[in-house]
């Protein structure tokens, strides 16, 4: 039963009371002082709206939500009143005003009450309960028991357990049990902070949605966004708009994905990015462990490092921030550009190495080829050192530069501030020059040292049992003879890239055959290959599959050397 300490009746209500009933109801009325408790506040209308919202009476927009008719009940109010000049429609209550709808009660601290339209208006120490989990608190609430909506505003504070919503203008649908805000609000769980310009929240999905303006703060990193959704139980938030995160460890930029606060783990996608320090690894899609500092890339794969000048590229990345340390394979590329002229390097999988802030280590495995303009080469593995400039290539290593060739067992390339210093051969040392399709100047010898000047070769030193084939130029271009060598050592010197001096030493051997007389089959040294087929022609060219011809297999001596 309903408990009203008083009821006061006014305008043109009909009273049948004797008077001594009216003096009673007189005194009780001045003994409960009704003038000390609040009095319902008028809702202050703006441009015919309450609030920018209608009061609680019937709406336009309520007669299209269906739902099944639920009376609300007036529990308790310690003065219930009628203005029928006023408010005709209304039961005016004031003090400890109590109302239930089903299992839900809402308390404050004076209302009006329409009970013809199921609605009401409640002022002062708002305070919605559904159930022993959901708790909203407002100065004002307007709610409408057909629709079950409940307009909630200033100061308004949603509890969930864990979660609290903060805003000052709250829309509460009691019959999805989801609220939403849209002039600002945020939502605080026991980790994170979230808030934005509109927003809603269910408490029985527990899922956050934010649109606007969106921030995201964690004790270790700040995440802004355009549109996230947000599990309050999970701690996951879904990317769905440009996102930003910042922390002391870099930043990510992304327009969709997920992002687990709790394990510092993500998953984004359409072209995100990572950085951290000078490393930027971009993707189709990233996952990307926070906590370790490792990252997964997915399709055009990126690696950058904007202070070493270089970019690790492929289908799938791998990187390791902690250890300095990532790889790309599928169609794996490595640019070094820290000088003008970039190196384009191309293998089936590509190791990067950070030693230190100024110095790595490039590892490639498997079908090595690239290209710079100045150099072009191929082999079965490589590694490049920084801090000692020195690129090593393993397994039928092939250089070229301009029209010389520069082949054998192992090739050591010294680097000069990125421009080529000399090129070591070692076993097995080739270098060929190409005069044209049928005639080669060759040189070969247990060990080859070829000296770079202005990224070409100007000196070629050969060390034990050297031998060489060369051909010597009239000066109208023709050819003299074939000159044919032996010696222990051999130094050429080469100037605008013909031979200018030769040094043979010590106890040469030497022939000079005319060319009507030169045999064909003596006009190559043993084991002369030309293997220009096999030769990167431009920076795209380093992806074209090529296997070396069996025949140009030669056999060798590994044993003096090993790597």
């Amino acid at each position: 039963m309903i408990k009203v300490t008083e009821k006061v009746f006014f305008g043109r209500h009909k009273i049948v009371c004797t008077g001594i009933l009216c003096l009673f109801v007189f005194f009780l009325a001045a003994q409960h002082n009704p003038d000390s408790l609040p009095e319902p506040r008028q809702p202050q209308r703006v441009g015919g709206m309450t609030d920018s919202i209608p009061s609680s009476g019937t709406e336009a927009g309520d007669s299209l939500r269906e739902a099944p008719k639920v009376k609300i009940y007036l529990e308790n109010a310690d003065i219930l009143s009628f203005d029928q000049e006023r408010n005709p429609d209304a039961q005016i209550l004031i003090g400890n005003v109590i109302f239930r709808q089903d299992s839900s009660y809402m308390y404050c601290d004076s209302a009006y009450f329409y009970e013809e339209s199921n609605s009401l208006d409640a002022f002062s120490n708002v305070r919605m309960e559904q159930g022993d989990s959901i708790f909203v608190y407002g100065d004002l609430l307007f709610y409408n028991g057909d629709t079950r909506l409940a307009r909630l505003r200033e100061n308004v504070r949603m509890e969930n357990k864990e979660v609290t919503l903060f805003t000052d203008s709250l829309n509460y649908d009691r019959l999805t049990n989801i609220g939403y805000y849209f002039e600002g609000g945020l939502i605080v769980d026991s980790l994170n902070e979230l808030s934005s310009y509109f927003g809603q929240y269910s408490p029985e999905t527990k899922l956050a949605v934010f649109n606007d303006s969106v921030k995201l703060t964690n004790p270790q990193f700040v995440l802004y966004s355009d549109t996230l959704h947000y599990n309050t139980a999970t701690k996951v938030a879904t990317i769905l708009g440009p996102s930003t995160i910042v922390s002391d460890s870099g930043l990510v930029h992304s327009s969709r994905g997920w992002y687990d606060t709790v394990n510092n783990t993500s998953m984004l996608y359409d072209r995100s990015e990572v950085s951290s320090g000078p490393k930027i690894l971009t993707g189709d899609s990233i996952y990307y462990n926070r906590a370790l500092g490792i990252g997964e890339a997915f399709g055009n794969m990126s690696l950058r490092d904007t202070t070493q000048k270089a970019i690790l590229e492929g289908n799938y990345g791998y990187f390791n921030d902690p250890e300095g340390f990532a790889f790309a394979t599928d169609s794996a590329r490595f640019l070094e550009y820290s000088k003008g002229d970039t190196l384009f390097l191309h293998a089936d999988t590509l190791q990067m190495f950070t030693i230190d802030s100024t110095a790595r280590e490039i590892k490639a495995f498997y079908d090595v080829r690239f290209y710079r303009t100045d150099m072009q080469g191929v082999c079965d593995s490589m590694q490049y050192n920084t801090r000692d400039s020195v690129l090593y290539m393993y397994t039928d290593p092939v250089l070229w530069n301009e029209t010389y060739q520069l082949y054998g067992d192992t090739i050591l390339i010294y680097m000069n501030d990125t421009t080529i210093d000399f090129a070591h051969v070692k076993e097995f040392a080739f270098a060929a020059q190409e005069m044209d399709s049928s005639y080669y100047n060759q040189l070969k010898g247990n060990d080859l040292k070829a000296f770079f000047n202005n990224q070409q070769i100007e000196r070629i030193e050969v060390a034990g049992n050297a031998e060489s084939i060369f051909y010597p130029l009239e000066d109208d271009g023709s050819k003299i003879g074939m000159n044919e060598t032996k010696s222990g050592f051999l130094n050429i010197w080469v100037k605008e890239g013909k031979l200018d001096k030769l040094k043979i030493w010590p106890n040469p051997q030497g022939t000079l055959t005319p060319i009507p007389d030169l045999d064909p089959s003596k006009k190559q040294l043993k084991d002369f290959n030309w293997f220009d087929y096999l030769r990167p022609r431009n920076k795209d060219d380093i992806y074209r599959a090529v296997k070396r011809k069996s025949m140009d297999k030669p056999k060798r001596n590994n044993d003096k050397f090993k790597h």
